[in-house]
C-alpha cells in the first residue's frame, strides 16, 4: 500500500495519527449513514412496487370504462364535452428529512372531480369515466412523489458509497502505511541513537 512521502518525524507521526483517527471515525459514520439510506431506499422501492400494482389495476378498470363511454356517447360528443374541462394540478417541491438529511422531493395533489358539463347533455358513463380516471390520476401523483424520493435516495446512496470506498481503500490504508513507516523509522533512529550513545560512553570510559 503506498504511503505519504513525508519526513519520519514525531510531529508528522502525530498529524498522521490524527488524520487516521478522523478518517476511521468518518468511515464508521458514513457506513452507518449508508446503511440507513439503503434501508430507507428499500422501503421506498417497496412503496413504488405497491403503487405500480395499484396503477395497473386502476388502468385495467379505467380504460374499459372509457371505451364503453365512447361507444355510448360517441367520440365527437365526448371530445366536445372534454373541451371545456380544465382542472388545476398542484405540483411543488417539498423537502423531507431522511437519515438526518434534508432531501428535496416532489409533492403533487390531484384536483377533486367536479361536474364540468351539463347533466342534460351527458350520460352516466361520462361520470363513471371521470371517477375512474381521477382514481388513476391520484395513484399517478402518489407514484410520481415516491419515485422522486426513491431517485434522490439512490443518488445519496451512490455518493455515500463512493466516499466509504475512498476512505476504506485509499485514505485509511495510506494513513496506516504512513503511520507504520514513521514509527518504524523513529524506532530505528532511537536504536541507532542508543547504540551510538553506548559506544560514546564506552569510549569515554576507556579514555
Amino acid at each position: 500500500m503506498p504511503r505519504e512521502n513525508i519526513a519520519p518525524t514525531k510531529s508528522n507521526l502525530l498529524k498522521t495519527k490524527e488524520r487516521l483517527a478522523t478518517a476511521e471515525e468518518g468511515y464508521d459514520l458514513l457506513e452507518q449513514k449508508r446503511e440507513i439510506l439503503v434501508m430507507e431506499l428499500m422501503r421506498k422501492v417497496e412503496d413504488v412496487k405497491m403503487l405500480e400494482r395499484e396503477l395497473d389495476a386502476a388502468v385495467d378498470e379505467a380504460y374499459p370504462v372509457l371505451k364503453r363511454m365512447l361507444i355510448m356517447v360517441g367520440r365527437e360528443k365526448a371530445n366536445h364535452l372534454a373541451e371545456g374541462v380544465r382542472y388545476p394540478f398542484d405540483v411543488h417541491e417539498k423537502h423531507f428529512m431522511i437519515a438526518g438529511m434534508n432531501l428535496p422531493g416532489l409533492e403533487s395533489k390531484a384536483p377533486r372531480a367536479k361536474l364540468k358539463y351539463s347533466p342534460e347533455n351527458s350520460f352516466a358513463e361520462c361520470d363513471e369515466t371521470v371517477i375512474e380516471f381521477f382514481k388513476l390520476l391520484k395513484i399517478l401523483t402518489e407514484l410520481a412523489a415516491v419515485r422522486t424520493i426513491a431517485w434522490r435516495l439512490a443518488r445519496e446512496v451512490r455518493k455515500t458509497q463512493r466516499r466509504v470506498n475512498a476512505l476504506e481503500k485509499m485514505v485509511i490504508p495510506t494513513a496506516r502505511a504512513t503511520k507504520l513507516y514513521i514509527e518504524a523509522a523513529l524506532e530505528e533512529k532511537e536504536r541507532d541513537s542508543f547504540f551510538t550513545s553506548k559506544l560514546l560512553k564506552k569510549k569515554a570510559g576507556k579514555e
